[in-house]
């Protein structure tokens, strides 16, 4: 029987699924069994897991069809405890646990605002997030948003407060610092002419045509250039509108990269638009490795990070006169990469290690004959 499950949908390359790898290194190098049930085994980040955890695959295809796997896993393996992570994911281990009757721990993981995903989504499940998480996330024994903003999202849909607790997720690891040291094959970053860097899923949220035209604005009167890292649905929308702003030679879509850690090292500015975040894992990554950020103030994550505007300018979501002058004021005045790492530094991976150790109550376990 291992030390603790965790659920997830599999192990694409977003921040949610890097901070899960994370905290199964972290747990595995304090001596901990792990099992990892996916509801399908892939994704860039399966290469990163350790030989010693234990992958189970539930067989792919919509999570609904999964569950009667999901319910034999559970009653066979018995997992002390489980953390679960993203919404439908959250919902299907509670009502698992209380169909199959296991005595489990479960703690659930909240990675966004939940309320603002809701308001902006044409899916019919992700509108009614709301309000099946106000009905069913009270039935775990906690609940865990990655930032303040997301624990007060979840207050107001009806989450009962005395079981949030809010854990950052585990960013600042010593990998982190490994990877940003290789070296980057690319002329843009052998040349004089700033670049600027985004990352994220090429989707609305990321509001990256925001971007777009704050870049073009700023391109008008300096050199400039723009790489955004990251695959998606609006790809094809996001290069017909760099063709229409006449900006293709100076923007750059390379798509998912495995190690964006060295990109973002060597970038001049990393910029984030979102329209809404949880925390926004890459904005802690940039300011690790010593690169100035500019953010939308958008729930949530962004002005916890940087402090309301102290480690990087905050703009207005949605306005691109304000984007435009916080990047080209932020090139023209960086903060000191020094002041910046110290920032990051509190998002370590041993702080969140600890934190989820209590609320998983492993200390009063396995954990607790580890050093921390």
């Amino acid at each position: 029987m291992c030390d603790l499950a965790i659920f997830t949908h599999s192990l694409y390359g977003g921040g949610a699924e890097r901070a899960m790898v994370n905290l199964i290194r972290g747990f595995i190098q304090r001596g901990l069994s792990i099992d990892l049930v996916l509801l399908k085994r892939e994704g860039a980040y399966l290469d990163l897991l350790p030989p010693e955890v234990r992958v189970i695959d539930l067989g792919g295809g919509r999570l609904w069809q999964r569950l009667p796997e999901l319910a034999n896993y559970l009653r066979e393996n018995r997992p002390p405890v489980m953390l679960s992570t993203l919404d439908d994911i959250n919902i299907a281990a509670l009502w698992m646990r209380r169909l199959t009757g296991v005595d489990m721990r479960l703690v659930a993981n909240v990675q966004n605002t939940i309320s603002q995903e809701a308001r902006r989504s044409k899916s019919l499940k992700v509108r009614l997030m709301p309000t099946l998480s106000r009905w069913f996330l009270n039935w775990a024994d906690a609940v865990v948003p990655v930032s303040e903003g997301v624990g007060s999202d979840l207050q107001q849909i009806g989450v009962r407060e005395d079981l949030i607790q809010v854990i950052h997720n585990p960013v600042v690891t010593p990998d982190l610092f490994e990877q940003a040291q290789a070296a980057i094959e690319h002329p843009w970053f052998q040349s004089e002419i700033p670049c600027l860097m985004s990352v994220g899923r090429l989707e609305y949220q990321k509001n990256f045509p925001l971007l777009l035209e704050a870049f073009a604005q700023v391109r008008k009167s300096r050199p400039l250039r723009l790489m955004i890292l990251g695959e998606g649905n609006d790809r094809a929308a996001l290069e017909a509108q760099i063709e229409q702003l006449g900006i293709q030679e100076d923007v750059a879509l390379p798509g998912f990269v495995s190690n964006p850690y060295a990109y973002l090292r060597q970038a001049d500015l990393f910029v984030l638009s979102s329209w809404f975040e949880g925390l926004p894992t890459v904005l802690i990554e940039a300011l690790a490795v010593g690169t100035p950020a500019v953010a939308t103030n958008c729930p949530s994550g962004p002005a916890e990070i940087l402090a309301d505007g102290k480690y990087g300018a905050l703009v207005e979501m949605g306005n691109v006169e304000q984007l435009a002058n916080a990047i080209a004021q932020t090139l023209d005045n960086p903060l000191p990469s020094s002041v910046l790492q110290t920032r990051a530094a509190q998002y370590s991976l041993k702080h969140s290690l600890d934190q989820y150790t209590k609320v998983l109550h492993l200390a009063e376990s396995t954990c607790s004959v580890y050093s921390a």
